[in-house]
């Protein structure tokens, strides 16, 4: 008798520590998904470049089939609609081609022609913006 209580008590610690961690297990925090390039931009574009931006990424994209680079910017989840924006130029230029509004998954996507040529290219989600000068290629 002493023998199965002693195996009782091993069975009934074993689970307690199983219980105790599956619960850490469940109660720990996740991080969250980056987000994904959802190929806005249509077949043919590659992602060439992309920034991290508060709550989502900004990708550049490039086409060599028609010379075309486009911009996306992408929620790492989808919610609530909050102001989202993508933009692209040609270095040197002051025309900022862009999309943005209250959006809840993504802005763009935002072509513009220029092969061999530099562009600058931005994204933003809510009140944080990122911006690169001059990508070339």
């Amino acid at each position: 008798m002493i023998r199965g209580t002693k195996t009782a008590k091993r069975i009934a610690a074993g689970a307690a520590v199983l219980a105790t961690a599956s619960a850490g297990l469940l109660a720990a925090p996740t991080t969250a998904q980056a987000a994904s390039y959802n190929g806005a931009c249509g077949s043919g574009y590659s992602v060439i470049d992309s920034m991290a931006v508060n709550g989502g990424t900004v990708f550049l994209t490039y086409n060599s089939g028609n010379g075309q680079n486009c911009v996306v910017t992408v929620r790492n989840s989808s919610g609530s609609a909050v102001f989202v924006d993508a933009g692209i130029k040609i270095s040197g230029s002051s025309t900022w081609i862009h999309d943005g509004g209250n959006y809840t998954t993504y802005a763009g996507p935002v072509r513009v022609y220029a092969p061999g040529q530099c562009i600058d290219w931005y994204g933003t989600i809510a009140s944080t913006a990122v911006q690169y000068n001059s990508h070339c290629g």
